[in-house]
């Protein structure tokens, strides 16, 4: 068993609150890593203001990157020293899982999101002796060390910087497999993306990739929309001053856009994606409002051949999305830098209120 500091919400809408806990001692396919960053996302957010069923007080960080200091007895894929990414956990036996598909894995809610607990029900944290929520996507990285499953971890270079890449182990992945893995765009195809914060100006990004004919970012600030700008977007729409739905047909020259990707999580907003989306055309839902919310959509709208398809962590295959997005922002092509905004651990509150401001798209927190 070991210690670390630790940001621990102990109710919902309750602050973060730096304290000690206890880790485990790691099972055979554990491993102990002393974090060095860890990205802070709205999921996690939301969890701490209780949209997402998640046993609080626990610990929660879904985007951690650091350093292997112990291993499992059965561990394979890292040693001690080893330099990590922290992404989502998955059983590896299920159809899913075999399918190459783990984001889509039978116990992907209880394992990630909701559980707070290993598989058979007992703690990977403790306070005072009191076992309370963790194991959050097989990690709870806002902590100086983690106890973290192998599934969770992707070994990245040692000189590769890790406070800036620990954001691709959920919202950066998550935008990126959205298009490349979802849609598909073929090549001079529109794609409109809801929302720029870090998962839609990944989306933004990918894109680029792809050699879309129209990049549409929608945003309601105005800053987050130039940015778009700066990384590929060949159109920007500021929904707090134009009616989006008219804009959007405007570019299109009426035809509506044949990609939409959807990242604020609004189920208005989503509506008017699908609606916006031309003949055959698709939309991925990326964005996650409280469970039990509902849209409406217009049926026979949807019989033009439409598709909207729900998407959990960019459909990723971490193992080999993660080491290609290194590659892309090796190669000068994923310009993380642009998004990331860097906060001392112990300022994790100011870096969630920068969230909600605007001010930061990317908090990386630095341990």
């Amino acid at each position: 068993m070991s210690q670390a500091q630790a940001a621990v919400v102990e109710q919902a809408g309750g602050a973060f609150t730096i304290q000690e806990v206890e880790l485990d001692a790691p099972r055979p396919d554990e491993v102990v890593v002393r974090m060095v960053a860890a990205g802070l996302c709205h999921t996690d957010l939301s969890v701490r203001a209780g949209g997402l069923p998640f046993p609080l007080p626990g610990v929660l960080g879904h985007e951690g990157a650091g350093v292997v200091e112990e291993v499992g007895s059965a561990v394979t894929r890292v040693t001690p020293g080893d330099h990590v990414l922290l992404t989502f956990t998955s059983c590896g036996r299920c159809a899913a899982c075999r399918d190459g598909h783990p984001a889509y894995c039978a116990t992907w809610l209880p394992a990630n999101l909701i559980g707070g607990l290993r598989a058979d029900g007992s703690h990977t944290l403790r306070r005072a002796g009191h076992g309370i929520g963790g194991h959050f996507f097989g990690q709870s990285s806002f902590a100086t060390r983690a106890l973290v499953d192998e599934r969770s971890l992707v070994k990245v270079a040692a000189e590769l910087p890790l406070d800036v890449l620990a954001p691709l182990g959920c919202g950066i992945q998550t935008g990126v497999g959205a298009v490349l893995n979802t849609l598909r765009p073929a090549y001079g195809q529109s794609l409109a993306v809801f929302g720029s914060g870090a998962v839609g100006l990944a989306a933004i990004i990918a894109g680029t990739w792809t050699n879309a004919g129209q990049l549409i970012a929608i945003d309601l600030l105005p800053q987050r929309l130039r940015l778009a700008a700066r990384l590929g977007a060949t159109h920007t729409i500021n929904a707090a001053e134009q009616d989006v739905p008219s804009a959007l047909r405007e570019i299109t020259g009426g035809r509506g856009v044949h990609n939409a990707v959807e990242s604020t999580g609004n189920t208005g907003v989503l509506r008017t994606a699908v609606d916006a989306l031309a003949a055959r055309g698709g939309c991925a839902v990326v964005g996650a409002p409280p469970f039990g919310a509902e849209v409406a959509l217009d049926v026979n709208d949807l019989i033009a051949g439409k598709r909207v398809i729900g998407v959990t962590e960019g459909d990723s295959e971490p193992e080999t999305l993660i080491p290609f997005l290194v590659a892309q922002y090796q190669a000068g092509r994923l310009p993380l830098e642009e998004l990331i905004t860097g906060f001392d651990f112990a300022d994790i509150n100011a870096a969630a209120a920068a969230v909600h401001t605007g001010q930061s798209i990317k908090p990386v927190l630095r341990f």
